[in-house]
């Protein structure tokens, strides 16, 4: 059993997958980083400085406080405006991959198109290809 299980996670497709995770958590961190340190503040500016995190809809009376993670110590809260912040965070990140993604296949296309040279002829074949011009003269 353990020779079976050794050769199921030393297979390419497993090892494929766990590098891919792990790229893609580290790519992960570095959109995030760019959406909330880059373009939420851009965003923020535009829109004077507008954030949607901290609004919310009480659902008990005993919710007093004006602020988001004090209402929720205080009692039940829709946390409308984390959810519309998490999922403008979503599109905005959806759309950095999906430019990434479409410059990556461009390069890839653009390599592909390149036409590939020639194999170079081999010593004996390039005596064969001469012998022949010679006697097609």
């Amino acid at each position: 059993m353990v020779e079976d299980f050794k050769k199921f996670a030393m297979r390419g497709n497993v090892i494929d997958l766990a590098v891919g995770v792990i790229i893609g958590a580290a790519f992960g961190a570095i959109v995030s980083s760019l959406v909330a340190d880059i373009i939420m503040p851009i965003v923020g500016a535009v829109t004077g400085g507008l954030d949607f995190s901290n609004y919310f809809v009480r659902l008990s009376p005993k919710v007093t406080a004006d602020s988001l993670a004090e209402a929720k110590k205080q009692g039940a809260v829709l946390a409308w405006g984390n959810f519309l912040t998490i999922v403008i965070n979503f599109l905005i990140i959806a759309f950095v991959l999906f430019l990434a993604i479409r410059a990556l296949a461009k390069l890839q296309k653009s390599e592909a198109a390149k036409p590939a040279e020639p194999p170079k002829l081999s010593r004996k074949d390039e005596a064969i290809t001469e012998i022949r011009d010679l006697l097609k003269k």
